[in-house]
């Protein structure tokens, strides 16, 4: 089924949640935010091939290195982001996605809005931190 969203579409508490225009909506953003990563990726993939630090100034060559290597992290990080887009989409297909892994409650347009990749609810996300943090302590 083939859905045509209008340009000024938003999701709304007014609508039944996840419907066709709602799962639309959150697949086109979601797929746009993935093309703006690689496509981010792509220039920095293009940057580092470029050459090697031409800096003469062992300070220039440091910063150098060293806004690489910021590169490196952000890049890996981006990579990360788009296995996580990846699965928000194959939840999309299969009618999972904006439903709360723990309690299979919906998670929320707000949340969803702000975060397309969450996979908890504000509440059960709370819960896990909690956890993490008990855990983290010992």
């Amino acid at each position: 089924m083939v859905v045509t969203l209008p340009s000024d579409y938003r999701p709304s508490e007014d609508e039944e949640f996840m419907n066709a225009l709602q799962q639309e909506y959150f697949r086109q953003k979601l797929l746009r935010w993935r093309h703006e990563l690689l496509r981010e990726a792509g220039a920095t993939l293009n940057s580092l091939s470029a050459g090697g630090i031409t800096e003469a100034d062992l300070t220039d060559r440091a910063s150098v290195e060293t806004d690489r290597a910021l590169e490196l992290r952000t890049r890996d990080r981006a990579r990360k982001l788009i296995s996580k887009i990846d699965q928000a989409l194959e939840r999309i297909a299969n009618g999972t996605y904006g439903y709360c892994e723990e309690t299979f409650e919906p998670i929320g347009l707000r949340r969803l809005e702000a975060r397309p990749i969450a996979t908890l609810s504000i509440e059960a996300q709370e819960r896990h931190e909690r956890m993490e943090k008990v855990h983290r302590d010992d």
